[in-house]
């Protein structure tokens, strides 16, 4: 009857039918007041409702629920339990303050919890309880001050927690027990004062750390033990890092490091020499003002090191000598006036390299980029020149093959004046050596001892700022050659003057450098104590009289309290006599026994 209704009617019970069924349907997926939900993705849109509680009504099937954006101030114990199929709930942007024990209990499916920019400070252990399967938890932007014993101990199969930006303080040993699969961990901008080290060693199987903005002032010894399965750590903007220590990073396998924006002045090498695994390392916006030679190859895997936005000044050669997957170098946004071919394992790995906005000297040592400015990857940033003035501002590209010979040049180093410099003097003065040398680039001056030792700018013997030798006090093993070397990059000159210092006889009146400083006397110093003379009287009659004179006043001082204590004392024991009388026989003048004889009596007044 029905099929012969529908042949009848035709399109029109079709349309009948398809509205009875969507009715139907309707009615039995029901969507709370002033939600929109959608029953096609199974999800209920609650968002920015202005609503102080969760809503009733919600449908038993849904799988994502957004509450954010509200006036939520409690969730409840078994807040959202008749919800077993919900997979996504997005909390954010409320005021919750207080969540209870088993607030979540029965979310079984639950895979994505966001609780972030709420009013919570503390979470009490049990909050969490029922969610097994939770795979990602967001409860940044909060007001938490410590994470308890076992607050996530039932999130075994947790793989993402962001916890930053909150007033966390401590961090208690046992917090992260349980979560044995979270890899990836952010706390950032806390009140941290030192690292979490017992907490962290809970989370073996972490791969990502990011740690940011946090006040900690140096990074300890063994700060990350038992974090094999580290790969990715992160530590931002810590403008009070200052130093690492040498086995800060002990134990780890990361193959990703960055600590930028932190304090660092040097870049830390003993730290990182045991990261065989590392392939990426940005220093960036530190002041680090060098890259030192030979330091980091033991970084065997090394791809790309980035020091943008910092204090260099220089790359010395060999800096990266050893690293042969070396593929990226950035070092824009520094004072580097020139980066040798001389720092590199080999230029020919070498695919990317940022050196804009440096000051660029363009000579003959940057003429290895500019010949392959066609072929390295500058990033879209073209270096530029600084100097010399009739190439400012033009950027390597813009130079032909024509101008590469006459633009990018070097003058080797000469000095100037080889007159020979030779000094025989006494011992005590000071003395010193000129060298002066021109060149292009302008060349640096070191000196070499008659050892062949390098000489420094600290010292008894030094270099002045102009490249000069000075020798403070010159003593009897100061004599030899000292050899002056003036370098850059076309090549070296070098000069040798020499020194002869004669002693003093050992009975003439001179002066002496000792480790006391410079000393005047008639004989220098002695080991040798049978060669000092004796003085029998060690002191002279006005000393003795002074120390003699103190001592008995000290004396007298003494007896003075000693006396004022006992009559202190004496008046505190009650009623005092303050005379005596004394009885007494006298003798007879013929020497007799004395039996019979007057008595006499004499009284005397106490003090």
């Amino acid at each position: 009857m029905f099929a012969e209704v529908c042949g009848q009617q035709g399109p029109w019970a079709l349309l009948l039918l398809w509205c009875i069924s969507l009715s139907a349907a309707d009615l039995s997926w029901p969507c709370p007041q002033k939600c929109n939900c959608r029953q096609d993705t199974l999800e209920v849109n609650c968002s920015t409702k202005h609503l102080t509680g969760v809503p009733e009504g919600l449908p038993n099937n849904a799988k994502r629920l957004d509450l954010s954006g509200n006036r939520l101030k409690t969730l409840s114990r078994r807040q959202f339990y008749g919800l077993s199929k919900l997979e996504d709930l997005d909390l954010s942007e409320n005021v919750i303050s207080m969540i209870e024990v088993e607030a979540f209990q029965g979310l079984k499916n639950l895979r994505f919890l966001r609780i972030k920019n709420n009013r919570l400070k503390i979470i009490p252990v049990g909050v969490f309880s029922g969610l097994s399967n939770l795979r990602s938890l967001d409860i940044s932007k909060n007001e938490i001050l410590v994470f308890l014993d076992y607050t996530f101990q039932e999130m075994g199969n947790l793989r993402e927690m962001n916890a930053g930006e909150n007033d966390l303080v401590f961090i208690s040993q046992r917090a992260f027990v349980g979560l044995l699969s979270l890899q990836e961990l952010n706390v950032d901008r806390s009140n941290l004062t030192s690292i979490p080290t017992e907490a962290f060693s809970q989370l073996q199987s972490l791969t990502k750390m990011r740690l940011r903005r946090l006040t900690i002032s140096i990074l300890p010894n063994n700060a990350f033990r038992r974090l094999h399965q580290l790969r990715t750590l992160q530590i931002l903007q810590w403008p009070s890092l200052e130093t690492l220590n040498s086995n800060s990073l002990i134990g780890l396998n990361l193959t990703t490091l960055v600590i930028s924006n932190c304090n660092l002045s040097a870049v830390p090498y003993t730290s990182l020499r045991h990261l065989v695994y590392l392939r990426y390392l940005d220093l960036s916006y530190n002041p680090i003002t060098s890259i030192q030679g030979n330091l980091l190859g033991e970084l065997l895997r090394l791809q790309e090191f980035h020091l943008a936005g910092g204090s260099l000044l220089r790359i010395e050669p060999g800096a990266f000598r050893g690293l042969v997957h070396f593929r990226l170098l950035n070092v824009s946004s520094n004072r580097l006036t020139t980066l040798e071919e001389s720092a590199f394992h080999s230029v020919g790995n070498l695919q990317t390299l940022r050196l804009d906005r440096n000051p660029l000297t363009c000579d003959c040592r940057l003429l290895w980029v500019v010949r392959r400015r066609f072929r390295l990857n500058f990033d879209g940033r073209q270096p530029t020149c600084s100097a010399p003035d009739h190439v400012r501002k033009r950027e390597f590209r813009d130079f032909s093959e024509v101008e590469l010979p006459v633009v990018f040049i070097c003058r080797q180093a000469r000095i100037l004046d080889r007159q020979t410099q030779e000094a025989s003097v006494d011992e005590g003065i000071n003395i010193q050596f000129e060298c002066k040398a021109d060149g292009y680039p302008p060349p640096s001056i070191t000196w070499l001892s008659p050892q062949q030792t390098p000489l420094s700018s600290v010292g008894r013997i030094r270099i002045l700022a102009n490249g000069s030798l000075e020798v403070r006090y010159v003593q009897v093993h100061d004599t030899g050659a000292y050899l002056c070397i003036a370098a850059n990059a076309a090549g070296n000159d070098s000069i040798s003057v020499n020194l002869k210092v004669r002693s003093f006889p050992r009975n003439y009146t001179s002066p002496y450098f000792s480790d006391e400083g410079w000393v005047e006397t008639s004989l220098p110093p002695s080991t040798n104590s049978s060669e000092q003379v004796s003085n029998p009287y060690p002191f002279d009659a006005k000393t003795l009289v002074i120390a003699t004179t103190m001592g008995f006043l000290s004396f007298l001082s003494s007896v003075a309290i000693c006396f004022v204590f006992m009559f202190f004392w004496s008046q505190s024991k009650g009623q005092i006599k303050h005379t005596a009388t004394i009885d007494f026989v006298p003798r007879t003048s013929m020497g007799g026994s004395g039996d019979g004889a007057d008595t006499g009596r004499f009284t005397m007044k106490l003090i």
